[in-house]
């Protein structure tokens, strides 16, 4: 696992200290990419995989984060799948789950599995992306910036291909990772995440 990887950033992950004597050390994983690379380990191309799993980060608790959420991660891998068919799917997906009138951006950033990588915002629901509390003051849920991050993506690394026996020259694909509680969040027009996990059943039964 390279230095650089994300599961080894200690911003990022819990590492626990086990009993002396404990056969193995714990960790508890930040993401569901694993996953992935055991699908392709054992699946030639074409592969499309969903991996829902339960994560941990060292997030500051807010009205959008949590040190503990659910996450989805997917997959495509085939021939000829272009920078276009990734953006094309992302904006289908959030459409349809959001309506066609929610505004969305790409913006690029780094992941050290995919190039190019981009985090996908949606407008601010809360403050209809104005960035502006309803009472005035800066609006909470996006900390003033009027857009929400939905979630990171990007086309996979040709390099991740090599550790899977694929042929970077005839295969591509794209990757991408989302929490399931941010989505529920603003699907529902909820105003605080951690609401999520209190345990109020009140609350919880409205989701069956």
């Amino acid at each position: 696992m390279p230095e650089f990887h994300p599961v080894r950033d200690d911003m990022d992950t819990f590492y626990i200290e086990l009993p002396k004597g404990a056969p193995t050390p714990l960790l508890l994983r930040t993401h569901t990419s694993p996953m992935q690379i055991r699908t392709m380990q054992k699946q030639k191309p074409p592969v499309r995989v969903i991996v829902p799993g339960k994560v941990y980060r060292r997030d500051n608790p807010d009205a959008t984060h949590s040190f503990m959420f659910h996450q989805v991660e997917g997959l495509a891998v085939d021939t000829d799948i272009s920078f276009c068919d990734f953006t094309g799917t992302i904006e289908y997906f959030v459409k349809q789950f959001f309506g066609a009138s929610v505004k969305t951006r790409f913006r690029p950033s780094y992941f050290p599995f995919t190039e190019p990588s981009v985090e996908f915002d949606v407008s601010c629901i809360f403050c209809g992306g104005s960035g502006t509390a309803a009472g005035g003051g800066v609006c909470s849920k996006c900390k003033g910036a009027g857009w929400i991050e939905l979630f990171g993506a990007g086309m996979v690394d040709p390099a991740v291909y090599g550790f899977v026996n694929y042929d970077a020259k005839k295969v591509s694909g794209f990757a991408f990772g989302m929490g399931i509680d941010r989505l529920a969040m603003l699907r529902y027009g909820i105003d605080d995440i951690q609401i999520f996990f209190q345990n109020d059943v009140r609350f919880l039964k409205q989701f069956p």
